[in-house]
């Protein structure tokens, strides 16, 4: 996870607040002859932001407009990407119809807010284009039959760093946003992806699923269990953000796994793993080895103990089972949150790849 860099951070737009804004002045070019520029939407929250137009054409048939997307201080793999919409008029009758253009996915799952077969463009970006949309054919008396392609040159490219290809969403990117503005770092998109992984994972009829705080212990786990890849949950440092969802939509079986300074943090009871957020408890992990019998110089030493890894190695010479133990601690921290009948099992993962830990209950 990138880091958050010192001082005031500046907001963003969402790529489904480019698209509303592109959208508004390819629709007012196709009814004016003229583009806006630039242009201005109006946010659910009331915002009113404007757009410089990054590309305008307009054809026979047809209006194109491009924005540059502005991620703000964000972290956000779209940041500088080209969102376009070409805007047509459609047929008698037909309404708003999305399509998915060069660089923007398809939906081919179940579980996802949009069904099997239709452009990867999220409710709420569609809810904000109908609105401008619907504005601009009644001011001018037009009934509002419009086609709308979005585009997002590159896009198929930048969408495999995303969780997309997981969600069953190919092509390319999702047309995302809920508010239109990125808050930087409120890592709100990793959370909301934690979500639809799930509910991808559960339409899809699967019992066991599992979520993991990086690619080593994910790839140890997916191993270890056989698992499909939509029943890997990449929930990075959020294991709060994948347990509270699951409290309100179970699945049968849950695994989570980590390395063990990750894990030590949710034995002690921190829901966030993020280094900025939490930190390891030596003392903590002494009491852990103080349980399992250690000798009281042990205690004391993993007590001034530089890292988890360091205090890890004393209790595996000592020939202690540390990691069993904090495995089995924080496996009662996950099913505090759960409050449920799911069945948990945590797994702790070396650097190396290796299962050194376990508790299933």
């Amino acid at each position: 996870m990138t880091e958050r860099p010192e001082g005031p951070l500046r907001r963003g737009w969402t790529t489904g607040a480019c698209a509303t804004a592109a959208t508004r002045a390819a629709y007012a070019a196709l009814l004016t002859g003229r583009f806006p520029d630039p242009v201005t939407i109006v946010l659910p929250r009331g915002e009113r932001p404007s757009f410089a137009l990054a590309k305008e054409e307009l054809g026979s048939d047809y209006a194109r407009a491009a924005i540059v997307k502005d991620a703000g201080d964000d972290p956000d793999v779209t940041h500088g990407a080209l969102v376009q919409v070409t805007l047509r008029r459609g047929a008698p009758g037909s309404g708003v119809v999305f399509r998915a253009g060069e660089g923007v996915g398809t939906v081919t799952l179940p579980g996802l807010p949009l069904p099997p077969g239709e452009p990867a463009i999220n409710p709420a970006p569609r809810a904000m284009m109908r609105a401008v949309v619907a504005e601009l054919a009644e001011a001018h008396g037009e009934p509002g039959d419009v086609e709308i392609e979005i585009a997002v040159p590159g896009g198929a490219r930048l969408a495999t760093r995303t969780w997309n290809p997981r969600l069953g969403i190919q092509g390319g990117l999702s047309i995302l946003g809920t508010t239109g503005v990125v808050v930087p770092f409120s890592c709100s998109a990793w959370i909301h992806s934690i979500h639809r992984g799930v509910d991808v994972a559960r339409a899809a009829g699967l019992t066991h699923i599992a979520g993991c705080t990086g690619p080593t212990s994910e790839a140890a786990v997916q191993a270890h269990h056989t698992l499909p890849d939509i029943a890997m949950i990449d929930m990075g440092d959020f294991v709060g953000g994948l347990l509270k969802y699951l409290r309100r939509h179970p699945v049968p079986r849950l695994t989570i796994g980590g390395g063990f300074g990750k894990i030590s943090k949710l034995a002690a009871g921190h829901l966030d793993l993020h280094s900025g957020r939490s930190q390891v408890d030596a003392a903590h992990l002494a009491e852990a080895l103080r349980d399992l019998g250690a000798a009281d110089s042990l205690v004391d030493a993993a007590r001034d103990a530089n890292s988890a890894a360091q205090t890890l190695a004393l209790a595996r010479e000592a020939g202690l089972p540390l990691a069993d133990r904090v495995a089995a601690l924080a496996r009662e921290t996950a099913l505090g949150v759960l409050a449920g009948e799911m069945q948990v099992e945590v797994l702790v993962v070396d650097r190396a790849g290796a299962i050194v830990g376990c508790a299933d209950g």
